[in-house]
């Protein structure tokens, strides 16, 4: 089903159950963030709030909450079925001739829906603001978390054309609201709109940027999406493909671009190179964590067009699983069929939630020779965004890669620490605060496949050594009857599948690698393959909050290593003591005051019953 607008999908969510409106007043700031953090982790609806305080729009907010709503939003009854969709169209196998010919009619004309279709007018110019009329703060952006450096808005599709080739691009890029007309410009370093501005630089010429506000569901998706550099092909080209129709694109008014016909709102105007870029931030980020301020450019808004009655779509990130979730869980399932051209072997791939995208990738192959599991992974590092990986666990084609108890069962029974796995190190998301520097830090291959005779066994130890070598079956994990304590330990567990979970409430360097030494040699180590060293805010019998903080707070050449048989993974705050020497950012949590407000009011709102 392809949707003309984001008000065509809002009336559909609410025929369906899938969204309630809130016609009370309710505030932008933390509130709303609130009541949205809720929905989304309970698999709640949608919601409209028709009446926010101090702006002149209705806000909408968690339209792809669920995986259902997202795979509606893309025009699939499933999310696996755009792995099925991309797999029909990348399937060249066809026969010659012409009735080869006529069998591929049906993939050309899917290839035909690719690119965008020119109108001369649209709704999204009904309304034009122009100089003095252009106000942000009309628009109800949220302040989302409590620490925040102000509003931001959350669902841009930022639109930029290359100075040199005119090649377009739009991507996904927060914009935190520095004045009636002023935003910075969230442009990380390996992002296209860098790209773009550096080239605007060299040439001597300001950047026009468009940022369309809504649009249909695909398009907010496709913003979103990694799509490879391929020529012709950008998120215009993807929507149009999603949507089975080509999309409906129009001239700025005051830009020389392109922008989406049936977006709510535009807002128009520059990012000038040669101005000094701007201290962005703090931000509830993604990974759960703030994103500490950091210089960025400034985005000059000369014209703000809208729809006459508009909506204002938004979303909040944080502590996951968000709404963010679905979005990278429909980029797996899109191109998992490329990634299978690329590593035939692989069977699937996952990104886990507690993962927060690049932190942790699954993948399942089809094994038929000794160190697959290495070439698979190394392979997948060097795919796109892939790139940002940082640990990567391999296991055989029948585990299911979603399953994630029954993934890290395997990687304690298959994989040996020290033999299976792994360190390197490589690019990494700038939002990493863990890593060894900005952009650069450690990684992780864990190989949980069944091992072949080959793989078993030391480095340098012989085939008969090796055929020897029982040390995977060898593992039996047993939970101990009475655990050690230690300076600055506030809670402990261990599980029946070998993982030994310990907060610590660190206060000197070096307390974790002590703790490390003096836990693996005890006996009530016998039974445990990992020994997981998480900060005191985690809940140890959480296994989600655990790894949350975990492939957060590690950077796996350093964080991670073998000893005595188990393997350390130290997710403590690292200290300047001990080398670190950039500022450790807190965990997003909500303010307490406002937590108190939402329970008081939620029932008034008209929202359905919280669970739990």
């Amino acid at each position: 089903m392809a949707f003309p607008d984001l008000q065509s999908f809002i009336r559909l969510l609410e025929a369906r159950g899938e969204l309630v409106r809130v016609r009370t007043p309710v505030s932008r700031d933390l509130e709303i963030t609130e009541i949205a953090d809720r929905l989304v982790k309970t698999g709640g609806p949608a919601v409209l709030f028709e009446q926010v305080i101090d702006s002149d729009f209705p806000l909408v907010i968690g339209l792809m909450g669920t995986r259902e709503r997202t795979a509606l939003a893309l025009g699939v009854s499933d999310l696996d079925d755009l792995a099925a969709r991309v797999r029909h169209l990348i399937d060249l196998k066809g026969a010659k001739g012409l009735g080869g010919l006529l069998g591929q009619l049906p993939k050309l004309r899917d290839a035909m829906n690719l690119p965008p279709r020119r109108v001369k007018t649209g709704p999204a110019q009904e309304v034009v603001w122009r100089g003095d009329e252009v106000d942000l703060s009309r628009l109800p952006i949220l302040k989302c978390w409590p620490q925040d450096g102000g509003p931001f808005v959350t669902l841009p599709l930022v639109i930029t054309k290359d100075p040199e080739t005119g090649e377009r691009n739009m991507g996904m890029y927060r914009m935190q609201v520095m004045g009636k007309n002023v935003t910075g410009m969230h442009w990380q370093r390996h992002k296209t709109g860098t790209k773009h501005l550096e080239k605007a630089k060299a040439l001597g010429q300001r950047l026009e940027v468009a940022v369309a506000i809504g649009g249909d569901p695909a398009l907010i998706y496709a913003a979103t999406a990694p799509l490879p550099p391929i020529p012709g092909l950008d998120e215009f080209a993807l929507a149009g493909y999603l949507r089975g129709q080509r999309y409906p694109v129009m001239k700025g008014v005051t830009v020389d671009l392109e922008v989406p016909a049936n977006a709510e709102f535009i807002l128009e105007g520059y990012v000038d190179p040669q101005e000094p870029w701007v201290m962005e931030g703090p931000f509830g980020d993604h990974t759960g964590f703030y994103t500490l301020p950091d210089l960025y450019p400034q985005f000059h808004v000369t014209a703000v067009t809208m729809r006459r009655q508009p909506v204002y779509p938004a979303t909040i990130v944080g502590r996951p699983p968000m709404e963010d979730a679905y979005l990278i869980e429909a980029s797996e399932r899109l191109f998992l069929p490329a990634a299978q051209l690329i590593l035939p072997e692989v069977v699937d791939y996952h990104m886990p939630p507690a993962g927060v995208a690049h932190n942790l990738v699954v993948v399942s192959i089809k094994k038929t020779y000794p160190g697959q599991a290495y070439k698979v992974a190394n392979g997948l590092f060097g795919l796109g965004q892939m790139m940002f990986a940082k640990v990567i666990v391999v296991v055989d084609e029948d585990v299911k890669v979603n399953d994630f108890a029954a993934v890290w069962r395997e990687v304690a029974q298959k994989a040996v620490p020290g033999r299976d796995t792994l360190p390197t190190r490589g690019p990494t998301d700038v939002l990493d605060h863990s890593s060894r520097g900005w952009g650069y830090g450690g990684k992780l291959i864990i190989d949980a496949t069944t091992k072949r005779p080959e793989e078993v066994g030391g480095a340098v130890s012989s085939r008969d050594e090796q055929a020897g070598d029982v040390t995977s079956e060898a593992f039996v994990p047993r939970v101990a009857a009475a655990l050690p304590t230690f300076e600055g330990v506030l809670a402990q567990a261990q599980t029946e599948d070998g993982y030994w979970t310990v907060a610590l409430n660190k206060t000197r360097p070096g307390q974790a690698q002590a703790l490390a030494q003096a836990f693996t040699a005890h006996p009530a180590a016998a039974g445990m393959r990992h020994l997981l060293i998480v900060d005191e805010e985690t809940q140890v019998h959480d296994p989600q909050d655990v790894w949350w903080t975990i492939l957060n707070n590690v950077d796996p050449e350093r964080d991670v290593w073998p000893l005595h048989g188990l393997l350390v993974w130290d997710g403590a705050r690292k200290l300047p003591e001990e080398g670190f020497v950039r500022e450790w950012p807190p965990k997003i949590v909500m303010d307490e005051a406002v937590v108190r407000r939402v329970d008081a009011l939620w029932h008034l709102h008209g929202l359905p019953p919280m669970k739990g």
